[in-house]
């Protein structure tokens, strides 16, 4: 069968000089297979493990409403998947047919993220998780591998531990040969002392304050040359624990768990030490990312180490102060002005630990031009294309320091949010269409932006692609 697409994809493609690169699609995993590959390779304990993933939903559904606080339990995806439009429910399911589709979609290359692979990023269960992982990338690699001209599926990369991240690398992108990695950088711990209530849980975003160091997997992420692209989400955790509304839950999750995560990694150093990494951040939007970069700046203006000096409590001219106070204290206040140390104190406390004031040390960042580079050439923000908001990564007279964002073209093709997948790209195009992108920041959008995050890492990303040398990297060399 012949796939051809519409008028409006040929108009919008005949006016490109350029490749349209999927940042962000979705397989659907055939799950019977999957199982297949767990039981061969960890045993069919584990097998059935899966079933009991598998069946997760109609399982949360028996637990009593007023049981599910104390299980940490919320309203998660239900319907989330193409049906009345059964073609594009093959068409995420099936290579040969998503690659023969492709034309059709406008599309010339796509990654390829996992659907039911990114539980592996969340599951509690250790041993699950990690033969999951494995018989998942297996797949990835056997079932999807067959058409990576123009089809690059996305490994799943558990990120409970450290140890266990780089072992996952190493099959994956070593032993499998997959080039793209999806990690979760928000990681539910249990509290201490606490272990025993499945409900008491805080966030670890792997960068900041994290339980371990992750500096070796972002070393490995180098030596392989894959960029941590971050695809989770925030429900379940904060305000989007909601027993019995899914949407409740789902709006604004991905932004709040790309936002922790950025914002962890930012302060936790890692992109300065590692500044030749890129990191992707998927399915939030771009407009979290400038909000960051602001407040960041604004944060960094008013309390970096020297500027912090200004609220020392040491600082404090007490004569003066008490100048102020002889002149205009009312008379409840002059009854008590013996006890003026004490109504000095609260959040002026002079007993702060002096190696603690420099709250950007880690961050290795020291000036407001590191944080510039950071969020325009190593950070990249996954944007579904019927976003609005895409365009504040190109408006320069919005973000500070004049600062254009990196936003990347994501179809989510495959789930609930694409009734129809040929009309992605001709939703991305509406922002041209409305005069808010032209055709530099279109082609950035769609390609240029997305090869960077590829290339960045992996400056052969795209050799043998059906992009090759047609991208900013390898057009270049």
């Amino acid at each position: 069968m012949s796939y051809r697409p519409g008028r409006a994809i040929d108009a919008i493609r005949a006016r490109l000089d350029h490749p349209v690169i999927d940042g962000d699609g979705h397989l659907i995993e055939y799950t019977p297979t999957v199982r297949d590959f767990i039981a061969e390779d960890a045993g069919e304990d584990l097998a059935r493990g899966f079933d009991s993933v598998v069946q997760g939903a109609a399982l949360q559904r028996r637990i009593p409403y007023e049981k599910k606080r104390e299980l940490g339990a919320s309203h998660t995806a239900w319907w989330g998947l193409p049906a009345r439009n059964t073609h594009d429910r093959a068409t995420a399911m099936l290579p040969d047919l998503m690659y023969a589709r492709l034309d059709e979609l406008g599309i010339d290359y796509a990654l390829l993220y996992p659907t039911y692979g990114l539980v592996v990023t969340a599951l509690a269960d250790t041993g699950l998780r990690c033969a999951m992982a494995r018989a998942f990338n297996r797949y990835y690699a056997e079932v999807w591998g067959g058409h990576r001209d123009r089809l690059e599926p996305v490994a799943a990369i558990p990120m409970f531990t450290p140890e266990e991240a780089i072992a996952e690398l190493d099959h994956a992108v070593g032993e499998r040969g997959l080039k793209a990695v999806m990690m979760a950088g928000v990681i539910p711990r249990p509290v201490p002392g606490a272990e025993a209530t499945r409900g008491a849980q805080w966030i670890d975003c792997v960068g900041h304050d994290s339980t371990y160091d992750y500096d070796p997997v972002w070393r490995r992420c180098q030596e392989l040359g894959v960029t941590p692209t971050f695809h989770a989400g925030g429900q379940g955790w904060g305000t989007r624990m909601s027993r019995t509304n899914y949407v409740f839950n789902h709006i604004g999750n991905f932004a709040a768990a790309g936002e922790a995560t950025c914002r962890s990694l930012l302060l936790g150093g890692a992109p300065m030490r590692f500044p030749d990494l890129t990191f992707g951040f998927l399915e939030g939007g771009v407009a979290w990312g400038l909000n960051l970069f602001s407040d960041f700046l604004g944060h960094f203006a008013k309390r970096n180490r020297e500027h912090i000096r200004h609220y020392d409590p040491a600082a404090l001219d007490r004569a003066a102060l008490a100048g102020h106070f002889d002149r205009y204290a009312p008379a409840a206040i002059r009854a008590r002005l013996g006890e003026l140390d004490a109504g000095l104190r609260m959040l002026s406390d002079p007993d702060e630990d002096p190696g603690a004031l420099d709250e950007f040390a880690a961050s290795g960042i020291s000036c407001e031009e590191d944080a510039q580079r950071i969020f325009e050439r190593q950070f990249f923000f996954g944007c579904e294309a019927d976003d609005p908001m895409n365009a504040l990564a190109f408006d320069t007279r919005l973000a500070p320091m004049g600062a254009r964002l990196r936003a990347v073209f994501a179809s989510d093709i495959g789930h609930w949010d694409v009734p129809d997948i040929r009309q992605v790209l001709p939703e991305a195009w509406e922002l041209v269409e409305r005069g808010l992108l032209d055709a530099s920041g279109f082609r950035a959008f769609v390609c240029d932006n997305v090869a960077g995050m590829l290339e960045g890492t992996n400056p052969d990303f795209f050799a043998g692609t059906a992009v090759a040398g047609r991208t900013p990297g390898t057009a270049s060399r």
